[in-house]
């Protein structure tokens, strides 16, 4: 699970804040909550406990966490009881949760720069964007899948950071635990709320 932490640092501070209003058109969603987070957590009025109430109040909001726990599932999610996939949601989302806000940190002193967008479907679209460093380190390159089967909320689906999806690594994290444990979900729902009780 430590692989999926690494990708979840680029995630966080590329997220709205839940007290303004954004463009509906992804590419200026994007945009725009990106640059807002960056100005918030380079707020030197907060304290580390406010930068993570604020993590996890945009997170709740703007990413599609229940579609995303249950894309990490694979063909387990059709075979597993409904209570099961329901413990697994609420383990998944406070595992998600405590995944970001444990890795925090100054990215104030990143230039953000959409490079274009990929309207795939109606209800998906992909944004390329790139962050440089100030400290002329390497830029990162990422993409953003954006769902829009509700056009006027936009829903991140997932990172694709350097070619690697956030979510696909998710899903081959827990592949790997579910293999080696007879494909028990309760064996993963524990593992999590053990990630989440340290």
């Amino acid at each position: 699970m430590k692989k999926f932490s690494v990708y979840l640092i680029t995630l966080f501070f590329f997220i709205k804040s839940p007290l303004l209003a954004y463009s509906s058109n992804p590419k200026d969603f994007v945009n725009e909550l990106v640059n807002d987070a960056i100005s918030k957590l380079s707020d030197k009025n907060l304290n580390q406990e406010q930068k993570e109430k604020f993590i996890e109040d945009i997170a709740t909001e703007n990413v599609d966490i229940n579609a995303l726990g249950l894309y990490t599932l694979g063909e387990l999610r059709k075979s597993s009881s409904e209570n099961d996939i329901s413990n697994f949601q609420k383990s998944f989302e406070k595992y998600f949760l405590k995944s970001l806000t444990s890795r925090l940190s100054d990215y104030s002193s990143n230039i953000f720069e959409i490079l274009g967008e990929d309207k795939k479907s109606a209800n998906y679209t992909m944004i390329n964007s790139k962050v440089t460093p100030k400290d002329g380190g390497p830029e990162i390159k990422i993409d953003w899948r954006i769902y829009t089967k509700n056009p006027d909320k936009p829903l991140i689906r997932d990172l694709i950071v350097e070619g690697l999806s956030l979510a696909r690594t998710q899903k081959e994290e827990f592949a790997s635990i579910l293999s080696s444990n007879n494909n028990d979900i309760k064996v993963l729902i524990s593992k999590l709320n053990e990630f989440v009780s340290n």
